[in-house]
């Protein structure tokens, strides 16, 4: 008996479960990736009773990280439609190696591509497809851009902050102002976090869309009309790129959808049962 404690203690500490019949259910996975900046910290959220499934990469916002309300909403209602997700911190942020001042797009995108080539071994995975909220939605797009239409499945863009190049060649970052043409070394922000020159310097010249209109798939926007960080005419323009996308517009929601996360997660999942199943 004291052996059986100590066996389903171990398996909890992991989050498996298993049923009388042996069939493996529900897991979540702390994993840990090589990332551009060091290493990643993330999260395999896998379905039940499945020997292969499509997974989502799902890619968090700006200062945020891994263990947001809208990402883990979208894992767990993922999870119940039977596609695993992959969330992760970027360089730089929540349990990951890396400074944040040391960070910027590209490096989170170099970051992205690392954990697609991670999700790419495992051979439970049948497809790719990629989520991200505010400057994640950014790297989503991005990233498959890079990767093609052939290696990604469909996207699912979250108030994508399409805005930051613009921000960046302005001189400010949510309340603070800086010489745009030459930026300081670092730009306090927030809550004691610096952000580097390089960061501004290479967000001036990021070809956003040019890049995320490579990808041609399926591919959802989710934004807000009451967003005052990022407008959703940034999401419009998005629409306008891809061929294959759809838009869905939340009457006074705000950046963070905090007025309905749970809605705008199931939103996102129910477009990717819609593509996946």
């Amino acid at each position: 008996m004291k052996h059986m404690k100590i066996l389903l203690s171990m398996m909890l500490a992991v989050g498996l479960m298993v049923n009388v019949n042996g069939i493996a259910q529900a897991k979540s996975q702390d994993i840990s990736i090589d990332g551009d900046h060091g290493k990643l910290a993330a999260t395999l959220q896998t379905p039940d009773g499945k020997d292969e499934y499509p997974l989502v990469i799902i890619m968090h916002g700006f200062t945020a990280n891994k263990e947001g309300e809208l990402l883990k909403y979208l894992a767990d209602d993922l999870e119940k439609y039977g596609i695993a997700s992959l969330r992760f911190d970027f360089n730089g942020h929540g349990q990951s190696e890396g400074r944040f001042q040391d960070m910027t797009v590209p490096n989170e995108i170099e970051d992205a591509k690392c954990v697609y080539a991670y999700a790419s071994r495992l051979p439970e995975v049948k497809n790719i497809s990629l989520a991200g909220h505010s400057q994640g939605g950014v790297v989503a797009s991005m990233t498959a851009g890079i990767l093609g239409t052939e290696k990604v499945k469909s996207i699912a863009l979250m108030a994508p902050a399409a805005v930051l190049r613009e921000d960046a060649l302005r001189g400010m970052i949510f309340d603070k102002h800086y010489d745009a043409q030459n930026p300081p070394a670092t730009i306090d922000i927030m809550g004691g976090l610096k952000l580097g020159a390089d960061y501004v310097k290479t967000a001036q010249t990021l070809p956003i869309y040019e890049t995320a209109s490579q990808y041609q798939g399926p591919a959802f926007m989710i934004h807000g009309t009451g967003d005052t960080i990022v407008p959703y005419t940034y999401s419009l323009r998005y629409q306008r790129i891809y061929f294959n996308g759809e838009l869905k517009l939340v009457p006074g929601e705000d950046h963070m959808f905090s007025h309905d996360t749970k809605g705008a997660a199931q939103a996102v999942a129910d477009y990717f049962h819609r593509q996946l199943k």
